[in-house]
C-alpha cells in the first residue's frame, strides 16, 4: 500500500486549500494582462508615496490561460524609503489575490533579496515600479523573481 502522507511534492488536501486561499497554488497562465486603469493607479500612488515605497496586493483571475490583473487590495502596513511591509495576515481569506505590487524610490526595478522572499511566499506574479514611475519603469516577475512580459489592456 502506498504512503499517502503529504510531502513537498505531493501536498495534502488541507495544504492545497490553504495555498489556494493564500494565492500560492500553482496556476498555469501564458500571458499577463494588466488593466490600464490599474497601471495608472500604480503610477499615481508611487508618485504620491515618493520617497517612501508603497505596497499592495494584486487582484486578478485566470481565464483561458490569461492572467488578468483587475484590481489592487491595500492592507495595513508600514513604509519608508527602505521598504514597505503589509500585514498579510489581515488579508480576507476569500480574495482573488494573485501577487503583489510595490515601488522602488530609485531607478532600479529589480527585486531585492527581501522582495524575492516575499515573491516566493505570496502569489504567482509580482510588479515593481521604479522611478520615474511611468509605464516604462514597471516590471513583472514570477514567484521566483524571473522577469516576465505583460500587456497593458
Amino acid at each position: 500500500m502506498a504512503d499517502r502522507r503529504p510531502t513537498e511534492d505531493n501536498p495534502g488536501i488541507l495544504d492545497k486549500l490553504i495555498g489556494y486561499l493564500l494565492g500560492n497554488e500553482k496556476r498555469n497562465f501564458r500571458e499577463v494582462h494588466i488593466d490600464a486603469s490599474i497601471v495608472e493607479e500604480i503610477i499615481c500612488i508611487a508618485r504620491e508615496s515618493h520617497p517612501k515605497e508603497f505596497a499592495a496586493l494584486l487582484e486578478g483571475k485566470i481565464t483561458d490561460e490569461i492572467l488578468t490583473i483587475q484590481g489592487l487590495i491595500f492592507l495595513p502596513g508600514k513604509s519608508s524609503s527602505q521598504g514597505a511591509v503589509m500585514q498579510t495576515f489581515m488579508k480576507p481569506l476569500i480574495t482573488g489575490t494573485v501577487g503583489s505590487v510595490h515601488s522602488h524610490p530609485t531607478y532600479n526595478p529589480h527585486p531585492s533579496n527581501a522582495d524575492l522572499y516575499v515573491f516566493s511566499k505570496n502569489g504567482i506574479v509580482h510588479l515593481i515600479i521604479a522611478k520615474p514611475y511611468d509605464e516604462y519603469s514597471l516590471r513583472a516577475y514570477d514567484n521566483r523573481g524571473i522577469e516576465i512580459s505583460y500587456k497593458i489592456i
